[in-house]
């Protein structure tokens, strides 16, 4: 036994390292022995290996069935629960109603089958660190899963295509307004150019039941994989980017949204989904979140006090911010202006304006146009025009989100042309990342949602550097704050988080506050004095800010 156990020992060098560990011990002459013997040793230990994962139902911040996933993780030979994460989910699925319940439980049901039987199998005994590989591992399954369910849908319908039993389908009749168009054509009457075809929407990509699984799991590897290597998540994600530690961060600007006049808010007017300030250049992101604060105080006030019919009305948006009740798109704009000048804020010198127009949720198929407000509707044309004037008047608006469908390209390009370098045109790419550029599209807004890894969130960014903005998905809000340390990790320059209310978007910029003051800290933070593209079209110059208490 003693000849074994020395053979043992020595064959694994336990002898020269402990002789090592006592020579340090007596050098460094610690207060707490042991505990620098155990923090000696641990550092020998084997890298951690996945053990098992798990995944179970949780409740969103506005109460709606989700998943988190659990990682767990054999560290120094015993196994313990690493990290935990969840993310935004966006199913696609009718609001408020019992179908919806019905199948937001069948999405998580599989997402939670999906983590704790086929993907717990096929990550166990991996390094959490290996980002890659996981997020590689994750994206082949979805799409195995992916296509299994298009070929067993493509067989359904031939089946049922091709029963006896199934009645002869009539082809569907013309819509009202092409059967309006064709009577005035027999009639020799000229056509109406608003009331011309507009191009078919694209059919939406169902969402895969259980794809939330993937990216929910992808986020809390990489949790894992900083919480083992001991270092924050945006270190880590920075170097699972660029493939080395990186000694410089900046921390991307907030666009905050200050108020919402789109579809659910109570007035006539739909198309301002969200008006969004973009603070002061070179300003912390504690001086930007308290400035959009006092502007949007000094807003409420300003309503508040007003004796127009339905002006002190307010009501919280889904996007955290005031839903205010307008008629006309001029409207919240002045309020801004008055607010923001009220505070000695010059806007369009100091402070600008992004508008989220999310125009694809407003048009009237029936009718081939846009309902902009109550009893307002316009063509593709016609709203091109309307954005031309509100941005004439106000040359605080330097971008606009979604001001159109996807479909509508000849618009795109329109807006494009007659706007200039005034104003930059973004497009939400969350759900069509691959999708053939729009012309005039200088930027883009992504979210990380059901299956979107860590490392869809790098390529995609990298493939298009400096023209994302990665934004919180306000509709389905997430209660994890990681998002913070993503964007900051990625590099990005722009984070648009949503409105100041709320807990799970409050807990994301408390999050983006300590993380600059960190940075700050420890003299690694690089601050511009200028907004960097795609809103602003001067490349600022870098300067790194130092603590100086």
């Amino acid at each position: 036994m003693k000849n074994k156990a020395a053979e043992f020992f020595q064959g694994n060098r336990i002898p020269e390292e402990i002789e090592r560990a006592l020579n340090e011990l007596f050098l460094q002459q610690p207060e707490d022995l042991h505990g620098y013997l155990a923090s000696y040793f641990t550092k020998l230990s084997a890298p951690p290996k996945i053990s098992s994962l798990k995944g179970k139902e949780v409740y969103d911040a506005r109460g709606q069935l989700s998943i988190e996933a659990e990682v767990f993780c054999i560290v120094t030979n015993k196994e313990k629960r690493i990290s935990s994460a969840a993310i935004s989910s966006d199913l696609r699925l009718p609001k408020e109603t019992s179908a919806n319940m019905k199948g937001r439980a069948d999405h998580v049901t599989a997402a939670v089958q999906w983590i704790n039987d086929p993907l717990n199998k096929m990550l166990k005994g991996l390094n959490p660190c290996d980002q890659t590989r996981v997020d590689q591992i994750l994206s082949n399954y979805f799409m195995t899963r992916y296509l299994e369910e298009k070929e067993y849908i493509q067989n359904k319908e031939k089946s049922e295509n091709h029963s006896p039993s199934q009645p002869e389908v009539e082809l569907p009749s013309l819509p009202a307004s092409q059967t309006r168009k064709t009577k005035s054509v027999d009639k020799g009457k000229k056509g109406n150019s608003a009331e011309k075809l507009i191009p078919p929407q694209q059919p939406e990509e169902p969402v895969l039941p259980g794809g939330l699984a993937v990216g929910t799991v992808s986020l809390a590897v990489a949790k894992t994989g900083a919480q083992t290597q001991d270092i924050p998540l945006y270190k880590y994600i920075a170097t699972v980017k660029n493939q080395e530690a990186q000694t410089q961060f900046n921390i991307p600007v907030p666009l905050v949204t200050l108020l919402s006049c789109g579809k659910t808010s109570p007035g006539k007017l739909n198309l301002l989904e969200e008006v969004i300030l973009v603070p002061k250049a070179g300003q912390q992101a504690k001086q930007s979140i308290t400035m959009a604060l006092e502007i949007q105080k000094e807003m409420l006030r300003i309503m508040n006090s007003s004796t127009k019919a339905g002006a002190a009305h307010t009501a919280l948006s889904v996007t955290g911010a005031p839903a205010l009740s307008f008629e006309r798109p001029e409207q919240p704009l002045d309020l801004i202006a008055e607010a923001s000048g009220n505070l000695g804020l010059a806007l369009g010198a100091e402070i600008h304006l992004v508008l989220n127009c999310a125009a694809p949720e407003l048009m009237d198929y029936a009718k081939g146009k846009y309902d902009v407000s109550t009893g307002v509707l316009k063509s593709p044309d016609e709203l091109v025009d309307l954005y031309q004037a509100l941005i004439s008047k106000y040359p605080a608006v330097v971008a606009l989100i979604d001001p159109l469908r996807k479909e509508d390209v000849d618009q795109w390009e329109k807006l494009s042309s007659v706007i200039g370098d005034s104003c930059v045109l973004l497009s939400d790419i969350t759900y069509m990342p691959q999708a053939p550029p729009i012309p005039g599209v200088k930027g883009h807004v992504l979210k990380q949602i059901n299956e979107t890894t860590v490392s869809d969130l790098i390529r995609l960014t990298s493939e298009r550097q400096g023209a994302v903005i990665v934004g919180a998905a306000c509709d389905e809000p997430c209660s994890d704050d990681s998002l913070s340390d993503v964007v900051v990790g990625l590099g990005l320059d722009y984070v648009k988080l949503g409105g100041l209310s709320g807990g799970e978007r409050m807990a994301k910029y408390n999050r983006l506050i300590s993380i600059e003051e960190e940075l700050v800290q420890q003299r690694i933070l690089v601050s511009t004095e200028k907004h960097p593209p795609p809103l602003f079209n001067e490349k600022p110059e870098d300067c790194v800010l130092q603590d100086t208490d």
